[in-house]
């Protein structure tokens, strides 16, 4: 059940090769990464669901009262939901190494299941996430390779709380990767090249 708990895209990984969970930003669907992980991890399984939520017809993952404002009893109810979803594909894959990847809201749902469940993934990649609220400690985050990308000038998740996040997750142990450019909420090619050198680089 929890398997197709979401519309999604779902590719099988070659032998040796990764499983990785990819969600969209807010308006996207569950093919917005499909083709980028496809050409950083050829081989690599790909498990990327669509949110949920339909704000203004535009696709979310968790429901927000306005920007930076987060219906934070709904995004509990849905991080549970996702990290039940999450957990039926990897089980479904145990031998194969678990990355997740994750832009704006999905950035923040990707975060959100991290906090809670860190054990789900080896690598992660947040791309400009914004996460308004204060995280309990985990030190089961300990685990995880993660990887920040955001602008400095970026008008929906302001640079103080990116650094914020990075912070929370180097205290919890996490092993983070702070990658910043010099512009907005949008994505750029230097984002990238740091995404696939992160998903790629050995153990």
């Amino acid at each position: 059940m929890s398997r197709d708990a979401y519309p999604h895209f779902a590719k099988q990984p070659d032998v040796g090769a990764p499983l990785v969970f990819a969600f969209h930003g807010t308006g996207g669907d569950e093919h917005q990464f499909t083709g980028l992980i496809g050409q950083i991890l050829p081989g690599a399984g790909i498990v990327s669901p669509q949110g949920d939520v339909s704000e203004h017809g535009a696709n979310r993952f968790f429901r927000r009262k306005a920007e930076g404002v987060y219906d934070m009893a709904d995004l509990a109810t849905r991080t549970r939901k996702m990290t039940d979803f999450i957990r039926a594909h990897r089980e479904a894959h145990e031998s194969a190494k678990v990355f997740g990847l994750g832009y704006s809201n999905g950035a923040n749902i990707l975060a959100s299941v991290i906090f809670d469940a860190p054990e789900l993934f080896d690598r992660v990649v947040l791309m400009h996430p914004l996460i308004p609220w204060s995280p309990r400690p985990n030190l089961g985050l300990r685990s995880l390779e993660v990887l920040i990308t955001a602008g400095r000038r970026d008008p929906i998740c302001p640079l103080p709380l990116t650094e914020a996040l990075a912070g929370y997750l180097e205290g919890q142990g996490a092993k983070v990767d702070l990658k910043l450019h010099d512009g907005g909420h949008e994505v750029r090619q230097q984002e990238i090249d740091a995404v696939a050198t992160f998903l790629t680089r050995g153990p």
